[in-house]
């Protein structure tokens, strides 16, 4: 028999958590080496333990959430492959756990065929995923080389588009709370819109981030 692959599971949903792990109990290429119901936890405990592949809830309730779960683990696991578990397959959170290091999302409520085969799919190398979310990862990889942003400018709106706030990103980029907010009356006035989500819906339209 080939070797099992060694899986762990972040969930705060107790029968969510106890379901996958019994569907994973009856496969012969995988095991259960885990269960946690905070990313606190599983980052106490996962770096000894260095499965092959991880279930990562998205919203994790009462701690870290499943994106800065997962970005912090793949720091410490680099060989791990996490799969986001989601609600909404076409989720902006699914895109922003996937450019924190994800591999590919099952949705809750996955089926065991479906389980089964996005574990299977990670394994050979793939990441399992919707079409919709794979444009969004393609398109991360793509900057309109006509942007009207200046570089610094086009930070600032990367980092306003994942929640960053005005004093995160004036320490992250060493510059004062005015010059931020100076980059950001730029950005609204060259996109011709008047707030963040006007600027972050141009910008991903056009893509500019």
């Amino acid at each position: 028999m080939q070797d099992r692959r060694d899986v762990a599971i972040v969930e705060d949903n107790d029968a969510l958590r106890e379901g996958y792990a019994f569907m994973i109990h009856g496969f012969d290429e995988f095991q259960i080496v885990g269960t946690y119901s905070t990313c606190e936890e599983a980052i106490k405990n996962l770096p000894s333990i260095k499965p092959h592949i991880v279930l990562m809830d998205i919203e994790i309730r009462g701690g870290m959430n499943g994106i800065e779960g997962t970005r912090i683990l793949k720091e410490k696991l680099p060989g791990t492959e996490f799969i986001i578990v989601t609600v909404f397959e076409d989720s902006e959170f699914v895109f922003e756990a996937l450019k924190a290091g994800a591999t590919g999302y099952v949705t809750k409520g996955a089926n065991h065929t479906e389980l089964l085969n996005a574990l299977k799919e990670v394994v050979k190398g793939g990441a399992p995923m919707s079409g919709k979310i794979a444009k969004m990862v393609l398109s991360c990889f793509y900057i309109n080389r006509d942007s009207p942003l200046s570089k610094r400018e086009t930070q600032v709106l990367q980092m306003l588009s994942v929640g960053k706030t005005y004093s995160q990103i004036s320490e992250e980029l060493f510059i004062s709370k005015d010059t931020t907010k100076t980059h950001i009356r730029n950005i609204y006035e060259k996109l011709q819109v008047n707030d963040k989500a006007g600027a972050i819906k141009r910008a991903n339209r056009d893509r500019l981030i």
